[in-house]
């Protein structure tokens, strides 16, 4: 191209620029962002289906654990011998496994360690000796049995096979010897809390895992680096645990063995609490301590657990700790147990005495809403971590009390459904755990006890518990679909917060609460135990609720677009307002979103007009012809705020006298 003509393209941009910003009903609104085939989610397959379920010919590979470990006090260590039953139900021959290390993020030399930011407030504190000392390895595939080296790469360990593992039901054991020390500070999702009856020992991530081989990445291998979680295969957990006879182990799944590690009158309790809505303690705050709390023994005592059908599994331990229970009621008439374990300064009715009543109520109202709870316990630890998830056990905060404490609760808890049930990749995606557990987090609260902490302040306003505050939205530096690292920390809540008034947006505002919440389930029911990605969750909804979404999947979860409706003039035709009148509306930001207009006229009339998001299909300015009675005294875009408006100075229009 010449010069000149370079030059003269350039003048007329700049002139086009200057028009845009000067003119004051001007738009960044192009109806080709959104109405064009350039954003489709992926065609359907044989995998996955275009309806957004998985397809005829859907594998996913399983792992089944087999653990034994031990506690030890005198130098805060995990040793212990896990065998992995690996089943390989892909197409693919695979000559090498991965597996995780996420212990490994605590050693001084981790990439966790290395991309802490100084004002990370939950930063990876890397610990001498951090991380797993991997001792053993041995490989069972046939009548061959041999041991290898692994190659350990940060959070990643592979093991490279001598003989392929065969598609379509390839089945191969592994058996590893590891131990690692137990940081005091894991990361905010495990670690050690000092009370004055003793520690608290919260467990997790505690034995080398599976990666996930699925049909999308092959092997997921994103190291694990604090802010993303965890992506897991499913499996059955048969898991055993020696710790000193004066600790109580709080585990994942089912007790198996509760004569050889409780008392005869803590199991009566327990039985109490399996027929009791209302909470029962097992182990009262002055019975802590006492021998008479635990059985006769000077070794360590073994604790077997097992668990089915599960991503996971993890476990606390104290002798320091009030316990309680009650019975969970679900939907199909099976029962459930609630328990809660918590320091007794914890202990109060505005408190962690409610702690039970909390999570039994979560789960009961997710299990009719969503999913029915498919296992048999579920355990509430409070200690230091101040809130994490894991299959049957979620770590809270011991200090929290009131609204706070029932919200973490249900929302920890709420992650059994999502990603514990429905297992997404929490690693890549945040927002399709975090974001939809906080949706039917806020659900739960509606629910919970008539209402109780609707109006809580402490949960109800702009921080991590609140449905996006709008005022935030033009100052969010990062789309939702950004792996979960490489989101600016500051904002990482919007994961949570602009995933769930999106959510409800979807439900209240788009498309309606009947078919959203038909399609919400669904979703729920079609990926339970089984790995969807953002593009069957799109392909979900659209076809269960049946609309086309893609505009809104684009703009609120790939932009970070902004909403500016505004309303530009108003004329009566002929003059008449009997006669009806012309309202032109314009949409000057980038996303759109339906109208929702109240007309108030003279004569005292006013009404509520709602849109479809289809009149910005040709355009960023629209004319309503409204027949009118008289002379229109106001008009209001979105009068009851549901909408994220970002300017709502020109959401109003009055007739000038």
């Amino acid at each position: 191209m010449k010069k000149g003509s370079l030059l003269a393209i350039l003048l007329l941009y700049n002139c086009f620029l200057f028009s845009q910003a000067s003119h004051p009903d001007s738009s960044f609104y192009n109806p080709h962002d959104y109405f064009t085939s350039t954003f489709n989610p992926p065609t359907g397959n044989m995998f996955r289906s275009a309806k957004g379920t998985p397809g005829p010919m859907y594998w996913q590979n399983t792992a089944s654990y087999l653990i034994h470990a031990t506690l030890s006090e005198k130098d805060t260590s995990i040793t212990g011998d896990v065998t992995i039953a690996y089943t390989n139900n892909s197409p693919d021959a695979l000559d090498y496994l991965w597996l995780q290390l996420d212990q490994n993020i605590f050693n001084l030399k981790s990439r966790g360690v290395a991309t802490s930011s100084i004002d990370n407030e939950t930063g990876v504190l890397g610990i001498d000796r951090g991380g797993y000392q991997i001792d053993e390895v041995i490989i069972l595939y046939g009548s061959k049995m041999y041991k290898v080296d692994p190659v350990i790469s940060d959070t990643r360990m592979q093991i490279r096979l001598n003989d392929p593992l065969l598609p379509k039901g390839g089945h191969i054991s592994i058996r590893i010897k590891y131990r690692f020390i137990i940081p005091a500070d894991g990361s905010d999702r495990m670690g050690r809390l000092y009370t004055k009856g003793g520690v608290v020992y919260q467990i997790a991530q505690w034995y080398p895992r599976m990666c996930v081989y699925d049909d999308v990445e092959g092997w997921n291998t994103l190291p694990y680096m604090g802010l993303g979680e965890f992506y897991c295969d499913y499996g059955n957990f048969d898991y055993y645990i020696s710790a000193p006879p004066e600790m109580i182990i709080y585990g994942s799944g089912d007790l198996q063995n509760p004569q050889e590690v409780l008392t005869a009158g803590q199991i009566k309790r327990l039985a109490d609490a399996t027929n009791s809505d209302q909470t029962v303690t097992i182990i009262h705050a002055d019975e802590i301590g006492k021998p008479s709390s635990r059985p006769a023994s000077k070794a360590n005592l073994t604790w077997h657990f097992t668990m089915k059908n599960s991503r996971d599994v993890a476990w606390a331990a104290s002798k320091a700790l009030v316990w309680d229970a009650a019975k969970i009621n679900l939907p199909s008439g099976r029962k459930a147990l609630a328990m809660s374990a918590y320091p007794p300064e914890s202990k109060g009715d505005t408190a962690w005495l409610r702690s039970t009543e909390y999570l039994k109520n979560s789960i009961e109202i997710y299990s009719k809403n969503f999913f029915e709870y498919p296992w048999n316990v579920a355990v509430s630890l409070g200690a230091s971590v101040s809130g994490m998830e894991y299959p049957g056990m979620i770590f809270n905060d011991y200090q929290l009390t009131r609204g706070k404490l029932w919200f973490l609760i249900a929302h920890e808890i709420g992650h059994n459904w999502y990603p514990m049930i429905v297992g997404s990749n929490e690693r890549k995606y945040m927002w399709q755990d975090e974001g939809f557990n906080s949706y039917i987090n806020f659900m739960a609260t509606d629910i919970f006890n008539k209402g109780e902490y609707v109006n809580d302040p402490a949960i109800y306003n702009n921080n991590f518990f609140a449905f996006l505050d709008q005022s935030t939205l033009p100052n969010l530096k990062d789309p939702l679909i950004t792996v979960s690292e490489a989101m600016d920390y500051a904002q990482h809540y919007q994961y949570y917060n602009k995933t769930a008034y999106g959510l409800k947006l979807l439900r209240t505002v788009i498309v309606g609460k009947d078919r959203f919440d038909y399609a919400f389930r669904k979703y729920t029911e079609a990926w339970a135990f089984k790995h969807p990605t953002p593009y069957d969750f799109f392909h979900c909804i659209n076809n269960a609720a049946g609309e086309d979404l893609n505009w809104f999947w684009k703009e609120w979860f790939f932009t970070t677009w902004t909403l500016d409706q505004s309303i530009a003039d108003v004329k009566y035709i002929d003059n008449d307002p009997a006669k009806g009148s012309l309202i032109t509306i314009v949409n000057k930001g980038k996303i759109i979103m339906p109208v929702i207009l109240k007309v108030i006229q003279s004569n005292g009339k006013s009404e509520i007009l709602q849109l479809p998001v289809e009149i910005w299909q040709r355009g960023a300015v629209w004319t309503i012809k409204y027949a009118s009675t008289g002379k229109i005294n106001q008009l209001i875009l979105d009068p009851e705020n549901v909408l994220p408006d970002i300017n709502r100075k020109n959401n109003i229009w009055e007739e000038t006298k």
